[in-house]
């Protein structure tokens, strides 16, 4: 239990977050463990996000604001400079933690092994319906970056890190992504560091119409494409297959919810793959309001 005191920084970043701001905050308000600080860093919003934020009066909560429009993932990197506790954990503007989150995660790190602890999320639909649960296979544990290379399953809201292994970096988040920095950041953790796991879900993400979009989608599938093409020299020929596979499903997916039908023949017919061949198959009759819900962790 020598963990049970520890300062824990948490990240809030917000751009336009005010839809949902007020349920983030009072989750973390309602922490379990008390020994926290919150970043908000404000990316320079335009509606009333400030002014929720200064509605909960807490000394633990520290506002910071950009002083112009930076992307995501530098946001996150200049909120992590001002983080003064030995761990460090993420939540979004429109997200969600269980009350015990930080109690479950912090006393995991009771093993000086563990670099990282994880665990499954909710997730909240359009209607405000709490309707599923994000992995429903056991979460791996240990040494997992072969596991996250099949099947990536990890919600950075859900994740906690302790500080320490991120010094070999300057910049945590690679600033040159929008949507796959915390995919890049994991993955490369997941080489060196054990990653513990709490099974049942201690976050919850919401799915909504911004985190939906075409634009989103398509960024995501340009993203993944430059991550492999950098990375590919120090990757094995399975792991090189198992991300083009992904990328061409998400690709597939795209074509089909754009609903072109001479696009989505054609490039079912140039994939050679025949397991990929099915599923891209069984993805031409699925729903489209289905298809946009799964596109995200396809």
């Amino acid at each position: 239990m020598q963990n049970k005191n520890k300062l824990i920084s948490i990240v809030l970043n917000c751009y336009n977050g005010a839809e949902y701001l007020e349920d983030a905050l009072s989750s973390i308000l309602r922490q379990t463990y008390k020994n926290w600080e919150l970043i908000f860093w404000d990316n320079k919003s335009t509606d009333g996000s400030k002014k929720i934020f200064e509605s909960f009066k807490s000394k633990k909560l520290k506002y910071y604001k950009s002083k112009k429009h930076v992307s995501l993932y530098k946001a996150k990197n200049l909120a992590i400079k001002k983080c003064k506790g030995k761990y460090i954990t993420f939540i979004d503007a429109d997200d969600i933690w269980d009350n015990n989150k930080l109690k479950k995660q912090i006393k995991l790190f009771s093993n000086k092994k563990i670099g990282v602890v994880y665990g499954n999320m909710w997730i909240l639909n359009e209607n405000n319906n709490r309707s599923k649960i994000y992995w429903k296979k056991k979460l791996p544990e240990g040494y997992i970056h072969n596991d996250l290379i099949s099947n990536y399953c990890i919600g950075i809201i859900s994740t906690m890190i302790k500080k320490d292994i991120l010094n070999f970096k300057k910049k945590i988040f690679n600033e040159r992504y929008n949507h796959i920095g915390d995919f890049d950041l994991f993955l490369m953790l997941s080489k060196k560091y054990k990653f513990a796991a709490i099974q049942n879900p201690i976050a919850t993400y919401r799915v909504h119409g911004k985190n939906l979009s075409f634009k989103n989608r398509k960024n995501e599938i340009e993203e993944l494409n430059y991550w492999l093409k950098k990375n590919q020299k120090n990757m094995k020929k399975n792991e090189k297959d198992i991300i083009k596979q992904k990328i061409e499903q998400k690709t597939f997916i795209e074509i089909k919810l754009q609903g072109n039908f001479f696009n989505k023949i054609k490039y079912f017919f140039e994939n050679k793959n025949l397991k990929y061949k099915v599923k891209n198959l069984a993805i031409l009759f699925l729903p489209t309001n289905f298809l946009k819900k799964i596109m995200w962790y396809a």
